[in-house]
């Protein structure tokens, strides 16, 4: 294979009408493969179905001596906290134990803060002239529509091999109406970059002009490696509380892509003096949530160790799915030098960077022939790509055989937008 840039224009010329030939060929076959969205497989479904099978006597339904099944508890199960404070390694009176969305209490700590403000906030921000919001990018795109939801001024910061570009974002938070930024610290989300150390050093010790910055630290894949073996991630709260910043973060994770997304648990981590001031607010609003199936993943999942072993048997299912699109690319796109994208190690994405101009193009194409993708744009604020040039590829839905279609449909779409670009 020759780079596209290296051919001449009688030879692309050539070249696009082979490609469109196959694309057509492809069009055909009345495809409808999806991969719009990070979700779990029908096989890693399957694989913790047995969950439901737990809880048949009367004594597994109460845990440490409380019956999960009446009212009380706000905060979550003792043994709940416990183990959500193990995965992440805080302390287990730091951790709220919510429903099956960690999404949900993303927000709702935002809402809180728009309507009450925080701990330290000098007035709710809803009567603040303006909040303005770090949005590391590419990153989640329900984490900037949530913020977008509120009327906050999203500012894009460029992220690095190494994490968020923290020159920028020192910069940024000189501005008191700069009230906080998203982070996804491990296997982010789209790219599967890991913060370094010196990274997470420079986050904790910040000095923000606004009092009331919070640090939304979404640890979603705390514990999702698909090859090699678990990598031991800091815990964020002792880190801010080392440099004097104890009350300026909130950890989320929960266990949507541990056991089943629409039945899990969620939790938020944060500074003792956080958790009283939240839980007083959250007293008002909740009796509780789902004590019942707290405990039965208290049961099932046991304990880190234990976790653990389960991860090892979803990274048996993801780690195919995500070599079969990485080896497509690199076989078919690499020697045309017209994207690049990383090889990830854990997470739910491969981030992929197409020639600057031709992302939209190639997911309309994508969708033309059968093919449903993340739109492009979704991993900025605003929806809106700059260099309209990344793309999210979500393996983890499709088996491995309409992964194949999908990802053949893929690098077809790549090309004729390429190729279109460069003028044929």
């Amino acid at each position: 294979m020759t780079a596209y840039s290296k051919m001449t224009a009688e030879e692309r010329k050539a070249e696009y009408a082979e490609v469109t030939r196959e694309y057509e060929g492809l069009k055909a076959r009345g495809l409808n493969l999806n991969m719009a969205r990070g979700k779990p497989g029908k096989a890693q479904l399957d694989l913790v179905s047995d969950i439901f099978s737990l809880m048949l006597k009367p004594e597994d339904y109460v845990s440490d001596g409380i019956d999960v099944r009446n009212y009380g508890e706000l905060s979550g199960l003792p043994a709940a906290k416990r183990l959500f404070a193990e995965i992440l390694g805080c302390k287990p009176e730091q951790v709220f134990v919510g429903g099956n969305a960690s999404l949900q209490l993303m927000y709702d700590t935002i809402s809180k803060a728009y309507t009450h403000g925080l701990l330290r906030s000098e007035r709710p921000w809803c009567k603040e002239p303006v909040v303005k919001f770090l949005c590391p990018s590419p990153g989640y795109d329900r984490h900037f529509k949530v913020t977008e939801s509120f009327g906050f001024e999203l500012i894009t910061i460029p992220m690095t091999d190494e994490g968020p570009d923290m020159d920028a974002v020192e910069k940024a938070i000189q501005d008191p109406a700069v009230k906080g930024m998203w982070n996804v610290p491990k296997y982010s989300n789209p790219d599967g970059i890991i913060y370094s150390a010196e990274t997470i050093r420079r986050i904790a010790s910040m000095k923000p002009a606004a009092p009331d910055f919070l640090l939304m630290w979404d640890n979603a894949y705390c514990i999702h490696e698909f090859e090699g073996d678990y990598m031991e991630f800091p815990d964020i709260l002792a880190e801010c509380a080392k440099y004097g910043n104890a009350d300026m973060v909130f950890e989320f994770a929960s266990t949507s892509k541990v056991t089943l997304p629409g039945a899990g648990i969620s939790c938020f981590a944060c500074s003792e003096a956080n958790m009283a001031y939240m839980e007083k607010l959250l007293t008002v609003q909740v009796i509780s949530f789902d004590k019942v199936n707290q405990q039965r993943h208290v049961l099932y999942l046991k304990d880190k160790a234990h976790t653990l072993e389960l991860m090892k048997k979803h990274a048996a299912i993801m780690g195919p799915k995500f070599r079969c699109v990485v080896d497509a690319l690199d076989r078919e796109i690499a020697p045309l030098e017209i994207a690049s994208w990383r090889r990830p190690k854990g997470g739910y994405f491969v981030s992929l960077y197409a020639m600057p101009g031709t992302a939209k193009r190639t997911l309309a194409l994508c969708k033309e022939a059968g093919v449903t993708m993340t739109g492009a744009g979704a991993t900025f604020p605003y929806g809106k790509d700059p260099q309209d040039s990344n793309i999210r590829i979500a393996p983890s839905l499709p088996p491995v055989e309409e992964l194949e279609q999908a990802i053949a449909v893929l690098c077809v779409c790549l090309k004729m937008a390429a190729l279109e670009c460069l003028g044929v």
